[in-house]
């Protein structure tokens, strides 16, 4: 149940910066004050709710051993709590669908989907599908247009992670036995898929011509992963694939920006200062202009110390930097209810102690989704 009050006495990121007025909120809404009870939060901050485009933190609720737990909604459960500790209101659940089996294979992918669709309705964070699909996986197309219905994704994003040039040199992957050993084959078998996906690559182009047409017809938000050219960026664009999902180069993070294409930036990447997979600096491409969301990827906390962390290096003010991760995700994702702490949006937002920046509360539509420490006792009177 959605609550209705007025927060007083904080000091409130509003879409033209900084304000000290009252901030109100009932049916889930943003509202203009007063209504309802007051609560006195003098001394912190409200920022607008964390919109997250594309995270995968959730794999190790999932399944925290291969194999241990089967009673997947309840990672769910425990994946909403964690996603409401870290500020975020509306979360992207990235999950692959692979040749790479385990975890990332179709089988499990929609034992994921089916999880998330049971709960979703049940926790405040809004919970949405992302389907992380592999290029060559081209037998598999037309099973993955029927999970988009069925399970109502709304995001299908392109990654290739077939390792192409070792495969031409008839040499043999790296580390094959580990990644076999995950997806629970024999590591031969493992190579023997590998050389026939790749042997099968003249096919792949005409495929997603044919998968992107329908996904399109659907309406369904296209994106590709690891653009590493103006090329890749104009092949995809081409398909209608308009989202460049962490470009690896300054080349083709500019080319998707010249192109008016939404670049989504990993958030870890800045709060560590640079690529684990040494790409491009996500500092630089956002000091360039270059970026217009920051996305958990693999750490929830990430985005909201990845918009300090802009601020605190001298890179965007405070209200640039946090709408990489509110305002700028949502326009990413279409969602024009949210993003922003405005009259008539989505209840959506945390609070924040001021000195630590550390979240205490977050209200999601309107409900309470994370509360920790002193501030309850605000909240609760």
């Amino acid at each position: 149940m959605s609550l209705t009050l007025t927060l007083t006495g904080a000091r409130v990121l509003r879409p033209g910066g900084w304000e000290d007025g009252p901030l109100a909120f009932s049916g889930g809404r943003i509202v203009e004050a007063p209504a309802g009870r007051e609560v006195d939060l003098s001394g912190y901050d409200v920022l607008p709710g964390i919109v997250d485009t594309h995270g995968d933190g959730f794999e190790r609720h999932m399944a925290p051993r291969r194999g241990a737990l089967r009673e997947q909604a309840s990672g769910v459960v425990a994946t909403a709590a964690e996603l409401a500790g870290c500020g975020i209101t509306t979360a992207t659940l990235a999950q692959f669908w692979s040749w790479e089996g385990g975890m990332r294979s179709p089988e499990f992918a929609a034992e994921v989907f089916a999880s998330v669709c049971s709960v979703r309705d049940s926790v405040p964070v809004d919970l949405r599908l992302q389907l992380r699909l592999e290029t060559h996986l081209i037998d598999s197309f037309d099973a993955v247009v029927e999970a988009v219905e069925q399970f109502g994704i709304s995001q299908v994003v392109f990654n290739d992670h077939l390792p192409h040039e070792r495969l031409a040199q008839g040499r043999r992957p790296a580390r094959l036995t580990g990644q076999a050993l995950k997806s629970g084959r024999n590591p031969e078998d493992h190579l023997a898929l590998m050389q026939r996906l790749h042997a099968a690559s003249d096919q792949v182009p005409a495929a997603l011509d044919a998968l992107t047409a329908q996904l399109a017809e659907r309406g369904v938000l296209m994106g590709s992963h690891d653009d590493q050219s103006a090329e890749d960026r104009a092949i995809w664009r081409a398909r209608g694939v308009r989202v460049s999902e962490f470009p690896e180069t300054l080349e083709a993070a500019r080319a998707a920006h010249e192109a008016g294409e939404p670049v989504v930036l990993g958030a870890p990447n800045v709060v560590r200062g640079a690529s684990h997979a040494g790409n491009a600096s996500a500092l630089d491409l956002i000091a360039s202009g270059y970026g217009d969301a920051l996305a958990s990827d693999y750490h929830y906390p990430a985005p909201g110390r990845a918009a300090w962390r802009c601020v605190e290096l001298g890179v965007l003010e405070t209200p640039a930097a946090w709408a990489l991760v509110s305002s700028g995700p949502a326009r990413v994702l279409g969602l024009t209810d949210r993003g922003a702490l405005a009259p008539g949006l989505r209840a959506d937002l945390v609070v924040m102690e001021r000195d630590t920046r550390r979240i205490v509360a977050t209200i999601a539509g309107g409900q309470v989704a994370w509360m920790n420490g002193p501030v309850a006792e605000r909240f609760l009177g």
